[in-house]
């Protein structure tokens, strides 16, 4: 295991902490979701099931013995763990780098307690060095495109690669995002604009980072 595998190992274990038993837990998708997930065969915990944030996960899960089912039959979610391309001081966070933006929105949405997990590597003052993941309906591919432009970004469709959900992505370059909720609100009001990766309107709860010098936690403030 190389050291930043084992950085997200750390904090996969960290993150394991918030797991409760008897209740459903949110599951998202990602490197660091996949050592999340050896833990939890490891380790065993008497869940009720998984909701899963991506086709990828939900097979993951089911290999380790665990019952995965839809976010409409969970009921309430307790907690939700997943992973993320970058995090900031206050939370916020892209997410989507491996395509599963959508779903993870929706569970994150829906989780009463939302804990992401990275390791340092994904810190930064301020959003936008890793391309920001827009879902777009494919009939609006363009149109979404060139109002990205004019947002500031260089948008670029991510080749050879369509969703869960059937849809393409594009990759926006080049953002400083200063004000991720108004930068979040303005893309998402696009026409044909699925959802964007852009996670300031819900931010993680807790931000577990995987460091050489151990696992640091933050929390945000209510």
């Amino acid at each position: 295991m190389n050291k930043q595998d084992e950085l997200k190992r750390a904090a996969a274990e960290a993150a394991y902490e918030h797991v409760r038993d008897g209740e459903y837990l949110g599951v998202g998708t990602g490197s660091t979701v996949n050592h999340f997930i050896d833990v939890l065969a490891e380790r065993r915990p008497e869940i009720s099931g998984c909701v899963s944030s991506s086709k990828a996960t939900t097979e993951r899960l089911r290999a380790a013995g665990f019952d995965v089912v839809d976010l409409n039959s969970s009921g309430a979610l307790g907690v939700y763990i997943d992973g993320a391309d970058e995090a900031n001081e206050h939370l916020e966070l892209i997410k989507g780098g491996g395509g599963a933006l959508t779903r993870e929105k929706i569970i994150a949405g829906a989780a009463r307690t939302f804990v992401c997990m990275v390791d340092e590597s994904k810190q930064v003052d301020l959003l936008g060095r890793f391309p920001l993941p827009v879902e777009v309906i494919e009939m609006a591919r363009s149109s979404v495109a060139r109002a990205l432009v004019k947002l500031g970004g260089e948008p670029e469709l991510r080749t050879g690669f369509i969703s869960d959900n059937g849809h393409p992505i594009l990759d926006v370059h080049n953002l400083e995002i200063l004000n991720p909720i108004e930068l979040e609100d303005a893309i998402n009001a696009l026409p044909g604009v699925v959802t964007v990766g852009l996670f300031a309107r819900r931010p993680a709860d807790v931000l577990i980072v995987g460091t050489p010098d151990g696992v640091q936690v933050s929390r945000r403030s209510a």
